[in-house]
């Protein structure tokens, strides 16, 4: 029981991740994130107290501020972590538990938190598809795929790559802010902020205020519809589910 392990966040990984995912921050902390990779990367027990702490901060938390800050610590995590962490995070109790449990109809998350647990499975179910100790995600998406849910339109094939560059030693007297870790590549840099450029000669500080084309309020429209369908499938399957019928699977999910 994790409860009999202490404090997940008293770790040195999981001191980093507290403060990385804080509700008082306005934005995400990348040096930090990087930071917390490293020790993952470069520590015994930093794959399992990582993976302690980033739960802790989702379940059940309903400052979904905190939540978002959560899952794109995670998600530099997977990208730039190795075997050790990815064994964990996508095993199907995890997925299921933690990732699919935040997004039920009952906790009310706004469309960028659904939008947002649903992109991370479906690309770790195409990344992890063909390892089998790594499957667990798989399932959970081919289930979610079969109960009618749908995932947001994402081209796969645009997404950041899952991989694990070479990085620096962590050392345990490092402070956040110190000894940052080193970025070895443009394109590592970019896989891991996914910059946005913005035309030239734009006046990023103009107080003008930006309005929508066409198309982007299609595509706001059409994920609106995905999330109100999904909560549509899963309050059917609470309403419709008969306890002494209902397989075990079906039980835990919705929970």
């Amino acid at each position: 029981m994790d409860f009999l392990l202490g404090n997940p966040f008293s770790s040195p990984v999981g001191q980093r991740i507290e403060r990385a995912t804080d509700g008082s921050l306005r934005g995400e902390d990348w040096s930090l994130n990087m930071e917390i990779c490293d020790i993952i990367n470069e520590t015994e027990e930093g794959p399992k107290d990582a993976f302690r702490a980033i739960k802790k901060r989702i379940v059940g938390n309903k400052n979904f501020h905190e939540v978002m800050l959560a899952l794109t610590v995670l998600e530099t995590c997977v990208k730039n972590c190795g075997h050790r962490f990815h064994v964990l995070v996508a095993s199907q109790d995890f997925v299921e538990s933690v990732l699919v449990r935040t997004i039920l109809p009952k906790n009310n998350p706004p469309a960028i938190v659904h939008d947002k647990v649903l992109t991370l499975i479906q690309s770790w179910a195409d990344a992890f598809r063909s390892s089998p100790d790594l499957t667990g995600v798989v399932a959970v998406y081919e289930d979610l795929r079969r109960k009618g849910l749908e995932f947001p339109m994402t081209d796969l094939d645009m997404l950041s790559p899952i991989h694990t560059p070479r990085r620096s030693v962590y050392s345990s007297n490092s402070q956040s802010g110190q000894n940052s870790p080193a970025v070895n590549s443009p394109q590592q840099m970019e896989s891991i902020l996914h910059p946005v450029t913005l035309p030239s000669g734009r006046d990023t500080s103009s107080n003008t205020p930006i309005t929508p084309t066409q198309e982007q309020i299609k595509k706001l429209r059409s994920e609106l519809e995905v999330v109100n369908g999904n909560v549509k499938v899963m309050s059917e399957m609470l309403t419709e589910l008969v306890p002494s019928q209902a397989e075990t699977s079906d039980l835990e999910l919705l929970q």
